[in-house]
């Protein structure tokens, strides 16, 4: 009986801390889709363009660039991946994606990823800068573990392009890698959990009384 009850309260509390594991679903590698089209899973907020574009392997800028793969593809603010910006001031261009953690424990949200740009990247986090990198032959790592809220979240990858007077494209390229969050327990184990509780100290009373 002594042991039923306890595993009856751990089974509870197991339910809690780690059945609702999950990952964090709205993270998307840059150039999920077919090369040319538009990536939609992100936004773009610059001078030029509002949507960002899927570039092709074979085109240059490619070569310079780390080439593409079936994890994720570069992406660009035109159509002419190749197209030469920024050529007398710096350009900024900020590729945004957005994650919805609705019934989720935001405090326990965390995920790992890596990125590269041409030339400069800064991420933030709602607002908040988590990491930065230069450079587009080699990836840089970033991350966060803090940060999140409730509901909405949206990450924002800040590119610069310096400013060159010709052969001057720009782009990034984004893949994450490990996430994880915790659902919010449901009424219904919090009422597990606080059953198996009172059965073990009801059961702890009548022992002591004897």
């Amino acid at each position: 009986m002594k042991r039923s009850l306890i595993a009856a309260a751990a089974l509870a509390l197991t339910a809690i801390t780690s059945a609702h594991a999950a990952t964090i679903t709205g993270l998307k590698n840059t150039g999920l889709g077919v090369s040319g089209a538009n990536d939609t899973n992100y936004s773009l907020s610059s001078a030029v363009s509002s949507t960002p574009v899927i570039t092709y392997d074979a085109q240059w800028p490619i070569g310079p660039w780390m080439s593409n793969d079936t994890t994720s593809k570069w992406i660009t603010p035109t159509a002419s991946q190749g197209e030469s910006f920024d050529p007398w001031s710096n350009g900024t261009y900020t590729y945004s994606l957005s994650f919805d953690l609705t019934g989720f424990n935001a405090a326990s949200a965390a995920f790992s990823g890596r990125l590269a740009a041409d030339n400069s990247v800064v991420v933030k986090l709602n607002n908040n800068v988590i990491g930065s990198a230069s450079g587009f032959t080699n990836w840089t790592s970033f991350g966060a573990s803090s940060g999140f809220v409730a509901g909405v979240n949206t990450l924002d990858f800040v590119v610069t392009n310096w400013a060159q007077n010709g052969g001057n494209p720009t782009g990034l390229r984004v893949e994450f890698g490990s996430s994880s969050i915790a659902a919010v327990p449901e009424p219904e184990t919090y009422a597990m959990l606080l059953g198996g509780l009172a059965m073990v100290g009801a059961f702890a009373r009548r022992r002591k009384q004897q």
